[in-house]
C-alpha cells in the first residue's frame, strides 16, 4: 500500500501525563516534524472504567487537538490488556498457561480464546469505533498490540484445539495416533473425550501441533478484529497491526508465537515494532532484518510502529544516530517510523524506557534531533517514500521448524533463530539485500537467483519439489544442517537425508555429532586440525557428509572425520546446490556466500560492512542509493553507477570526523552536489549518504 508521503511521529498517551499540557505537546510535535502519532491501544480501563460505563474524554481531547495541529492519527483497539472489572467479573480470563495460571497486573495475561474476553472485547472496538467517526484526519487503525497467544492453555483453547483436531484428522484418531507416532511410552489416543492436557505431553508432533493452533488463534483473532473495525472503516483508512519479533533484550529473530505471513492476510499494509542495540553497538542489523521480513510480509511496503527515541538504558544514541536510525528504516521500504514514545512515563514499569521527552517533559538533545529528521522528512520524503527493493536473495523462514530446534535443540549450540541471524548477518555484512520467504511463498521462488534455507527442518513434499523445480530451473540453492529432516507434523522422515534432496544436493549423511575443536580444510583425508591447509572452524554441530555427485567444498579437519566433507556443491540440472552440513565462524560462511552470488550472477558491492549500502526505486522511478557508516572511523568507498546527486547528507557526529560530501539538499545546482562513476566517497563517523539517479 503506497502512503502519500513519510508518516513521522510518536506513540502519544495524554491519559498517563501528570499534568494537562496536551497544548504543549502538540505545539512540539508540530515543530518537530511530527504529521501522525498513535493512540487508544493502551487504555481500556480509561475508556471503560466499569461494566458498560464509558468515558472518552481523553480520546477526544487527543482528537480534537491533533486536528487542530495538523496532526494525523492511528487509532489502536485498546484489547491487549484488561481492566480490573473484566478480571473480577470472569476470574478465568486470566488464562492458564503452562507455568500456572495468570495473575492481574501486567499486560497479555489474558485468555483470547475465552467467549467472554472476546464478547467484552468486540463491545469496546465498537464503541471506540462511534467515537472517532467524526475525525476525518484518523488515517487507520492498529489492531491489538504485539498480539500473541500468551500460551493460553485454557479449557476454552484446548477445546478448540482439540475440534480442530477433528477437523484437521476427519474425526479418525487412527490417522492423528500414526501421523504423531502416539504408541510411544502408551501415549495413544483411542478416544477423542481421552485427549490429554497438552501441556504434558513429552510428543514433540503433539507439542508443536497445539503451538501451530496456538499461532492459528492469533491470526484468528486478529482477523477478527479487522472485520470488526472494517465495518465502520471509510475506505481511505488503513488497517494494521504492529508485529514484533524474537527478543533477547532486543529484537531479534523470526517471532515464534505468531505467524506473520498468514496473520498479514488480515491488513492493508503491515506495521512492526523494531528495537535494538545503540551507540557503541548499534549495527543496524535488526533495523535490516525488522525490515526484510515486515517488507516481505505483503510483499510491499511497511510501517514502523514502534522504535526507539531515547529507549531502555544503554540505548542512547550518540548524537546523529537517531537520524541515522530513521533513514536506516526507510533504506529497508518503511514508509513511518513513529517512537514509543513521546514522552516518558512517570511511573510503572516502563517509567525508564524513556521516549522523545524525558521526564521533565522539556526539549532536550533527542527532540532537537528529532526535529532536524522530521524537517528532512519533508523535505525529501516525495523522493524517499514507497521506495521499491529488488532483491536476488531470499531466505526461508519457518515457524514449524523454528518450533522443532526448540523440541530438539543443539546442545549448547544455536537456536534456529541464531542459525537465522548467522545467514542474514553475513548477507547484510557482504552488502547483499535480501528478503524473506515462508512456506507459504512457493509460488516466489522463481524471482530469486539464490535462496537460502537455515536449519528447515520440517518440509512437506510440496516445498522439497519446489526446492527441487528451482535449482534444476537454474536456481543456487543453499541449505545449512538440520534442513529436510521431518514433515510437517515433526515426524521423523524415514529414507536418505536431506529428505527428498539427495540427489539436489548430490549426498546424504546419516551421522552427526558435536564439532569440538574441529578445523575446516580443503582436501579430504585424516589431517591434524592444526594443518596449513584449515580454512575454518566448526561450532557445535557437525554432520558427516558422504559424497554421491556433489564436490567437496570444505572438508573436517580431524584425524578421525577427516574423509567426511563438511561442505558440498552439485550440479543439479541448470542450478547449483550446496549443503552446509556445519556450524561455523562467520569468515567461513561470507566466503560461501560470495562464491555462491557469483555463482548466481549477483552482483557484489566493493564496500564491506561497517558501510552498509541500500538501494530501491522512488515513485520518480529513480534508484536511490543510500550509504550508511556504522562504526566510528571513517569509511571510503568508490561510487559506481550512473550520475546521481546526492539528495541529503547526514550531518557529523563530532568535529574529529570528517566528510568529503557537501551537506547540501536535492534544491542544490552547484556541480559538487552531484557525484559520477569513479568518485570517491568518504563518510563520517556515524554517517549517511541518499543519492538519486539523475
Amino acid at each position: 500500500m503506497k502512503t502519500d508521503r513519510l508518516l513521522f511521529g510518536a506513540a502519544y498517551y495524554n491519559e498517563y501525563l501528570p499534568e494537562d499540557r496536551i497544548e504543549t505537546d502538540m505545539e512540539m510535535m508540530k515543530k518537530a516534524g511530527m504529521n501522525v502519532i498513535r493512540i487508544a491501544e493502551s487504555t481500556w480501563s480509561t475508556w471503560e472504567p466499569q461494566d458498560n460505563a464509558f468515558d472518552f474524554t481523553h480520546l477526544h481531547r487527543m482528537l480534537i487537538c491533533s486536528r487542530k495541529y495538523g496532526i494525523q492519527v492511528i487509532v489502536g483497539t485498546p484489547t491487549y490488556a484488561v481492566p480490573t472489572w473484566l478480571a473480577r467479573k470472569y476470574p478465568d480470563i486470566l488464562t492458564e498457561t503452562h507455568t500456572g495460571q495468570e495473575r492481574y497486573g501486567r499486560r497479555q495475561n489474558m485468555d483470547i480464546a475465552h467467549p467472554m474476553y472476546l464478547k467484552h472485547a468486540e463491545r469496546i472496538i465498537r464503541r471506540l469505533m462511534e467515537e472517532i467517526q467524526p475525525y476525518d484526519h484518523v488515517i487507520g487503525f492498529q489492531l491489538d498490540n504485539e498480539t500473541k497467544s500468551y500460551d493460553t492453555c485454557s479449557a476454552y483453547a484446548q477445546k478448540k484445539f482439540v475440534a480442530y483436531m477433528r477437523t484437521v484428522f476427519h474425526g479418525d484418531l487412527t490417522l492423528l495416533n500414526q501421523a504423531w507416532g502416539l504408541d510411544y511410552w502408551s501415549n495413544r489416543i483411542n478416544a477423542w473425550e481421552d485427549f490429554p492436557d497438552v501441556r504434558g505431553t513429552i510428543n514433540a508432533s503433539l507439542g508443536e501441533a497445539y503451538q501451530k493452533f496456538q499461532r492459528k488463534l492469533v491470526t484468528d483473532f486478529l482477523t477478527w478484529q479487522r472485520d470488526i473495525v472494517a465495518s465502520y472503516a471509510r475506505p481511505d483508512q488503513f488497517i494494521t497491526h504492529n508485529f514484533d519479533y524474537d527478543w533477547i533484550g532486543y529484537s531479534y529473530g523470526m517471532q515464534p508465537e505468531v505467524d506473520q505471513w498468514d496473520a498479514a492476510r488480515a491488513l492493508t499494509i503491515a506495521g512492526c515494532d523494531i528495537y535494538h542495540p545503540s551507540a557503541q553497538d548499534l549495527t543496524g542489523k535488526e533495523i535490516a532484518f525488522g525490515g526484510a521480513i515486515a517488507r516481505s510480509l505483503k510483499r510491499d511496503n511497511y510501517l514502523v510502529l514502534e522504535t526507539q527515541a531515547q529507549g531502555n538504558h544503554g540505548w542512547l544514541s550518540y548524537p546523529g544516530q537517531l537520524s541515522m536510525q530513521a533513514f536506516s528504516h526507510l533504506a529497508n521500504g518503511a514508509n513511518a517510523v513513529e517512537y514509543w514514545h513521546w514522552h516518558s512515563i512517570h511511573n510503572a514499569v516502563e517509567s525508564y524506557w524513556k521516549g522523545v521527552l524525558s521526564h521533565n517533559l522539556k526539549e532536550n538533545a533527542t527532540y532537537k534531533e528529532v526535529c532536524r529528521i522530521g524537517a528532512d522528512f519533508a523535505k525529501y520524503g516525495t523522493h524517499l517514500v514507497n521506495l521499491k527493493k529488488r532483491c536476488s536473495v531470499g531466505i526461508l523462514l519457518d515457524n514449524v521448524s523454528l518450533d522443532a530446534l526448540r523440541w530438539f535443540s543443539i546442545p549448547n549450540g544455536p537456536s534456529y533463530n541464531d542459525i537465522f541471524r548467522w545467514c542474514f548477518d553475513a548477507l547484510y555484512e557482504l552488502n547483499v539485500e535480501c528478503d524473506i520467504l515462508s512456506p507459504h511463498d512457493i509460488d516466489l521462488f522463481s524471482q530469486y537467483k539464490l535462496i537460502i534455507t537455515p536449519a528447515l527442518y520440517s518440509v512437506s513434499d510440496e516445498l522439497v519439489n519446489a526446492l527441487k523445480d528451482y535449482t534444476a530451473a537454474g536456481g543456487v540453492l543453499l541449505s545449512t544442517f538440520k534442513t529436510a529432516i521431518a514433515d510437517r507434523m515433526l515426524k521423523i522422515y524415514h529414507d536418505d537425508l536431506p529428505h527428498g534432496l539427495t540427489e539436489v544436493f548430490g549426498m546424504t549423511y546419516d551421522q552427526f555429532t558435536d564439532g569440538v575443536d574441529v578445523g575446516l580444510k580443503r582436501e579430504p583425508g585424516n589431517i591434524s586440525t592444526t594443518s596449513v591447509n584449515s580454512v575454518g572452524c566448526v561450532r557445535h554441530w557437525m554432520e558427516l557428509l558422504i559424497q554421491d555427485t556433489a564436490d567437496g567444498l570444505a572438508y573436517y579437519a580431524h584425524p578421525h572425520w577427516g574423509d567426511h566433507a563438511s561442505i558440498t556443491g552439485n550440479q543439479f540440472g541448470q542450478g547449483y546446490a550446496v549443503y552446509l552440513g556445519c556450524y561455523t565462524d562467520s569468515d567461513v560462511l561470507k566466503r560461501l556466500l560470495v562464491f555462491l552470488c557469483e555463482k548466481a550472477d549477483i552482483p557484489m558491492e566493493e564496500a564491506l560492512w561497517p558501510l552498509v549500502i541500500k538501494r530501491g526505486v522512488n515513485d520518480l522511478q529513480k534508484e536511490i542509493t543510500y550509504y550508511f557508516n556504522y562504526s566510528e572511523t571513517v569509511q571510503e568507498t568508490v561510487y559506481h553507477g550512473p550520475k546521481a546527486r546526492v539528495l541529503l547528507a547526514g550531518r557529523q557526529a563530532s568535529d574529529a570526523c570528517c566528510a568529503s560530501i557537501p551537506k547540501s539538499g536535492s534544491d542544490a545546482e552547484n556541480p559538487a552536489d552531484f557525484i559520477k562513476d569513479g568518485d570517491p566517497i568518504l563518510l563520517s563517523c556515524w554517517d549517511f549518504l541518499i543519492l538519486e539517479e539523475t
